[in-house]
């Protein structure tokens, strides 16, 4: 099994494509697992070009779970973050963005284009603010700056992701989970039929740990605002954000598109908080040509 240990936690990960192309590491959202991206997009990434390297976060999937740090109250600890307390969480993104970095250590790999979905996406803008050399372009997918004053999600979209079921009854579960997934993509795009819904069931059976899940939301949320320092970051970014997203409202893309110097932002049309079927080439086009332009100039 491909795993790894970068301070004693044990991080389990896979790689697509030809090991003499240059790399793209994927890193995913709050609880997903790398079973939930979408063949097309690692097949797309791979005919491309690239070589294609994924991961499953700590405390998700095949890597180690932190159960020795306890189990968190997210509502709790999501009341707190919305009355402006401070949240001290058990782990945080940075920790997660070193696990990412020495990853590309265990690969010999000086750098790699990032790619980073929702909490993927902090984390990836971690790794920019505090590991920028490995990083040669950075593609921030559906994701925020944790800026508090910005728009809030819908209570739909709160109540979709901290309602999660209880690990031992698999009916229950994938099926509240299918109902999350098709709340936070909207009403455009049928997460169960195009989107991420669809690896749920297959996810559960891998591995579903909603401890894990939860002490990722409060390191989340135990972030704070990434605003001020995504100024200083001078690498290459490529922001991509969705007009129909009910968990991060189109201006979290803009805000760091607007942040982080001569970043480039798209729009898309009816996308909210997933990675459907039909827009994925859309993303891939997007990706890869920032990807390909940006090594151009190295």
């Amino acid at each position: 099994m491909p795993t790894f240990r970068h301070k004693g936690i044990e991080i389990y990960f896979e790689q697509a494509g030809s090991r003499t192309n240059v790399p793209i590491l994927l890193i995913h959202g709050v609880g997903c697992q790398l079973v939930q991206w979408p063949e097309s997009l690692v097949a797309g990434l791979v005919d491309g070009g690239m070589r294609v390297v994924m991961m499953d976060n700590r405390d998700c999937g095949l890597s180690q779970k932190m159960s020795g740090l306890g189990s968190p109250d997210v509502a709790a600890t999501a009341a707190k973050y919305f009355e402006g307390e401070a949240i001290e969480p058990l782990y945080t993104l940075k920790d997660m963005a070193a696990d990412a970095c020495a990853l590309l250590d265990h690969l010999g790999l000086a750098a790699a284009h990032v790619f980073g979905q929702s909490m993927g996406g902090m984390i990836a803008q971690r790794m920019a603010i505090h590991f920028p050399r490995r990083i040669y372009s950075l593609a921030l997918y559906i994701t925020t700056s944790g800026n508090p004053e910005l728009p809030p999600p819908t209570p739909e979209a709160v109540a979709a992701l901290l309602d999660q079921p209880a690990a031992n009854d698999r009916e229950a579960a994938i099926a509240q989970l299918v109902r999350s997934s098709n709340v936070l993509g909207g009403p455009h795009f049928l997460s169960e039929e195009v989107g991420i819904a669809r690896f749920v069931a297959s996810a559960y059976d891998r591995a579903y740990c909603p401890e894990g899940l939860a002490r990722q939301l409060v390191a989340i949320v135990g972030d704070g605002s990434r605003l001020k320092a995504l100024e200083e970051v001078t690498i290459p970014t490529l922001v991509i954000h969705g007009d129909a997203d009910p968990l991060f409202p189109a201006a979290a893309g803009e805000e760091i598109a607007d942040a982080i110097p001569d970043a480039s932002l798209t729009i898309i049309e009816n996308l909210g908080h997933d990675l459907p079927e039909p827009i994925i080439d859309q993303v891939l086009d997007l990706v890869l040509d920032h990807a390909h332009s940006v090594k151009a100039k190295r």
